[in-house]
């Protein structure tokens, strides 16, 4: 099945507050928004969270990043650093066993609808440090007005089972993050840990 998402933003109904502060960030992490889009958790992690850390804004396409470089160059940004790429695939400008915290917002779904939901793991499990954390912020897989189509949803229990698989376990769960909708709200928030 084909979803492509093309760096469109999660700004109008995921607020980048509300995530950013349940990582509980000391200030001086490596951090990689993975799938960045247009920026706003970037953005929002460089002004307030992460004053002495480094930002790592990946997303596989080029307008993104181009955005997120014209952001960087007129506000003289040091330890943000754009990079296109594909999160399945190798990321050659990020060091192995480099990286604090990894953020996925309205991302990883479509690694279920291309089949490659076991190649992201592999691959950016690499680069988190031992006890470094994933963190994902998706849909829930209910019928809604907005985002991908159910049947590519993922509950946050099949997550669980799908991380474990690969040595990761699970160190924090909100079942209610986001837009309101009738059976609460349309997104859930889980961290692994890489053991």
């Amino acid at each position: 099945m084909e979803h492509k998402h093309h760096g469109k933003s999660s700004a109008g109904f995921l607020n980048a507050d509300e995530i950013l502060s349940q990582l509980n960030l000391t200030g001086n992490e490596t951090f990689m928004d993975a799938g960045c889009g247009d920026g706003y958790i970037s953005k929002k992690a460089m002004e307030n969270y992460l004053s002495a850390g480094r930002v790592y804004a990946v997303d596989v396409y080029d307008d993104a990043i181009k955005r997120m470089n014209d952001f960087k160059n007129e506000n003289n940004i040091q330890n943000l650093i754009n990079v296109q790429g594909d999160i399945s695939k190798e990321i050659p400008e990020i060091n192995d066993e480099s990286v604090d915290v990894i953020l996925m917002v309205n991302v990883f779904h479509g690694f279920k609808a291309s089949g490659e939901m076991d190649k992201v793991i592999v691959e950016l499990k690499k680069l988190l440090k031992t006890n470094g954390r994933m963190a994902i912020v998706d849909f829930k897989p209910l019928d809604m007005s907005f985002g991908p189509p159910a049947e590519i949803r993922l509950s946050h229990i099949e997550l669980e089972e799908l991380f474990k698989k690969h040595g990761f376990k699970k160190t924090y769960l909100n079942v209610d993050i986001g837009e309101e909708i009738p059976e609460g709200k349309s997104h859930f928030f889980v961290i692994f840990e890489k053991e």
